[in-house]
């Protein structure tokens, strides 16, 4: 069975880091294409990063350019967002998704505020 736990959210300040990670199950990280998402209320789903399973390649929003980094952890069976230079609107829930068995994490609550 396909199973997407997340931790790691927390409340920081702005300027703070945190680093979210993706425990998987019933499938390897290494060989599917891996995303964080967010949302924050009232809002559609938004698109933060994404690492390829074929090459070591990412990929991310303009928001978070720079700020943030997705990586994996094949050991592990873990994908990771590090989060740095946090600010108030990175607030959201963060959710990691796997595409290929289409199926979401339950979520995990960042909120940056001083």
């Amino acid at each position: 069975q396909v199973q997407l736990v997340e931790s790691g959210g927390d409340l920081v300040q702005p300027g703070g880091s945190l680093r979210l990670s993706c425990a998987a199950s019933g499938f390897t990280v290494r060989d599917d294409h891996m995303s964080w998402y967010r949302r924050t209320s009232g809002k559609e789903r938004e698109l933060v990063a994404t690492i390829y399973a074929t090459t070591i390649g990412t990929n991310y929003a303009e928001s978070v350019k720079g700020r943030f980094i997705i990586s994996r952890d094949s050991a592990k069976n873990t994908v990771y967002l590090q989060m740095n230079s946090l600010r108030p609107e990175d607030t959201a829930v963060y959710y990691c998704y796997v595409p290929a068995y289409a199926r979401w994490g339950q979520g995990t609550q960042v909120t940056v505020s001083s």
